[in-house]
């Protein structure tokens, strides 16, 4: 991964190898003032890849190496410059992602972001086993192995003489084709025969598919997704696949548990950013905006409510949400959790189980977070070669009705004691603000208003009467 940068030329030497030369070299930081005369040129790529590096070494070691009377914000700052600058996010998104990590593995962060992941497929145990379809695959010139010893359906590909996408296995319903991050979500949700599941933002059908095999075509699957237009690709999916327990349907997500509810088990793989998949998607480096993580975080929030409102306390075999965003902020991840935790005191959060990954933040930048979010996993690029990926287990008892009686305990023990204040009025003072209200509403009414002082007059001639 880091030796990508070094294949175009000697130049362009690793982020993370510091040479003598760079060593023995004096760094100047440029002023503020400098950086926005820069900024009006085309930069010089060599030379902001050059300056990262010291920016990078600098932080690693700031009381040492850095420039006196010159402030560490000061190299946070140039460093965020010149990272939106060479890998071409905006320096907001830059600055956010940046936070994420120490600063040497942020650099290792972008780069990965820069090289697309490993093609991946997953075997349809509904139809075939996985050795068996990487025989069939292998005979007609594919070159792959299994992904890891945490899945036992996940195929990698490294190269292949036939389109992927188009074999007659694919065809014939074998296989599909998925991002490894994908699997994650479903192997958390572990669902069992004859259950009854709702997958509450299912399109295309990767994660649908796999609990349909994993179900073994018993029980019900619910397979919703918002955006109709996206259906259609479910369904194909789900048709191809041979997953006869599946129910297509397409409600916003926010509208269960009032549609239908009472599933043992709910999966729900939220609408996100998508700063885990870069390497796909480019134009999240540009495009997004404090106002788009906020609205996301916002429906986010919603939609986990609905989810958790969706699952059967009383189921005997389930009674889980898994949660997951293909995000690796803590606006859209960590944040949501922490809220549903606290809106909903009926439900904890478990171990995911999926046995690698790293922990979720139980502290950010200020924040602290319920100390049970360390049982969240993120899963990086950089680290485990799939996209950034967030996923969290939730488990939903009974709710309890402890706040309703301690209310009307309450009102039972005001009533005994007699304590409830007789609370008064004062007519004179409230008829100028009725009479008000009665001059507006002819107003309204399209009819003839008579003055502010006739109407005062007529309320102290009344009064006085």
């Amino acid at each position: 991964m880091q030796n990508a940068a070094a294949e175009e030329g000697d130049e362009d030497v690793d982020m993370m190898d510091d040479g003598d030369e760079e060593e023995a070299a004096p760094f100047h930081l440029p002023t503020a003032e400098e950086r926005e005369e820069e900024k009006k040129a085309v930069a010089d790529v060599h030379v902001v890849q050059r300056r990262m590096r010291q920016c990078v070494r600098v932080l690693a070691n700031f009381k040492r190496l850095s420039e006196k009377e010159r402030s560490r914000s000061e190299y946070v700052e140039q460093l965020i410059s010149d990272i939106a600058s060479y890998y071409g996010y905006n320096e907001f998104l830059a600055e956010k992602l940046l936070h994420l990590f120490p600063v040497a593995e942020a650099i290792e962060f972008f780069e990965a972001n820069e090289m697309s992941r490993p093609v991946t497929i997953r075997t349809n145990t509904l139809k075939t086993r996985r050795r068996d379809l990487a025989q069939a695959l292998i005979n007609r010139g594919v070159n792959l192995e299994p992904i890891g010893k945490w899945t036992n359906v996940g195929l990698q590909v490294f190269e292949s003489t036939v389109p992927i996408g188009a074999t007659p296995e694919y065809l014939a319903g074998h296989y599909m084709l998925q991002a490894a991050s994908s699997f994650l979500p479903v192997i958390a949700l572990a669902p069992e025969p004859n259950e009854r599941i709702l997958d509450m933002a299912s399109a295309p059908g990767g994660k649908t598919t796999h609990i349909a095999a994993l179900l073994q075509n018993t029980g019900h699957v619910f397979a919703n997704d918002s955006n109709k237009a996206r259906t259609k690709s479910l369904a194909a999916n789900i048709h191809r696949l041979g997953c006869k327990n599946v129910t297509v349907c397409s409600y916003d997500g926010r509208e269960f548990p009032k549609v239908m509810g009472g599933f043992d088990r709910v999966l729900l793989d939220a609408p996100c950013s998508g700063t885990g998949v870069i390497s796909k998607d480019s134009s999240v480096k540009v495009n997004k905006t404090e106002r788009d993580f906020m609205l996301l975080s916002h429906l986010q929030k919603q939609l986990i409510l609905c989810a958790i409102d969706s699952v059967s306390a009383e189921s005997k075999t389930g009674g889980y949400l898994v949660y997951s965003t293909c995000s690796v902020t803590v606006d859209e991840n960590e944040a949501v959790v922490d809220y549903a935790l606290k809106k909903r005191p009926n439900v904890r959060l478990v171990d995911t189980r999926i046995g690698f990954g790293r922990e979720g933040f139980t502290k950010y930048r200020g924040k602290t977070f319920h100390p049970s979010v360390n049982l969240t996993r993120r899963f990086y690029p950089h680290v485990h070669n799939m996209d950034g990926f967030f996923v969290a287990k939730f488990k939903v008892g009974k709710r309890t009705k402890t706040k309703a009686i301690d209310n009307l305990m309450e009102v039972v023990t005001d009533k005994a004691d007699n304590t409830v204040e007789d609370v008064g009025f004062d007519s004179e003072e409230d008829k100028k603000y009725i009479a008000e209200g009665k001059r507006r509403q002819l107003k309204a009414k399209g009819l003839r208003v008579p003055p502010r002082q006739k109407i005062e007059l007529e309320v102290f001639t009344k009064a006085a009467a």
